[in-house]
């Protein structure tokens, strides 16, 4: 059993009724994610290796590598002899290899990122859907006491005249017995 410490372990696991651990939501989420690489550490790294690629800091890097390669080799510095000469061979052979690691790193990533955006996006359907309905439940508990409110409005102003009614015929019948 993996134990952890601090606050944040109380939230991340809860016993059931049996008396087995189950895993929170956060724990939940983090293993519908997992891919058919085990613990995802490799689609983690794929990830990173795709930030990497994308990077200016990358493509200046390999710019500076390949013109040394080709400045080394031009002109046959350092070395005294050339170990790649024109038409660099070793450096296609290492671009072919670069490209045939990194397309795939790259796809996987999408993948990864694609599968989230889906999560994510159900999950903020749902949500809006339950805010659609708790919004129209409040709307139909709001026109129901208006409905209401106008039904008591329309009773305290029958009231009111019968009331007003009820006094006239009174002060008449007051009034008749004074005179009389």
């Amino acid at each position: 059993m993996v134990r952890r410490n601090g606050p944040k372990a109380r939230e991340n696991w809860k016993v059931t009724s049996t008396g087995q651990v189950a895993a929170s939501e956060l724990e939940r989420r983090r293993a519908e994610l997992h891919g058919a690489f085990g613990n995802d550490a490799f689609g983690r790294l794929a990830e990173k290796a795709a930030r990497l690629f994308g990077t200016p800091q990358y493509i200046l890097g390999q710019t500076v590598a390949v013109l040394a390669w080709v400045v080394l080799n031009s002109t046959q510095l350092h070395l005294g002899f050339a170990w790649d000469v024109y038409p660099f061979i070793a450096l296609n052979l290492l671009f072919s290899l670069q490209a045939a690691y990194a397309a795939p790193l790259i796809l996987l990533a999408q993948t990864r990122q694609a599968d989230r955006d889906k999560t994510h996006s159900e999950r903020l359907e749902q949500s809006h859907s339950r805010l659609e309905r708790a919004a129209k439940t409040e709307t139909d508990k709001i026109l129901e006491l208006l409905r209401s409110n106008t039904d008591l409005t329309q009773q305290d102003k029958e009231l009111t005249e019968q009331v007003a009614d009820l006094t006239r015929q009174i002060h008449a019948l007051l009034t008749k017995q004074h005179k009389s």
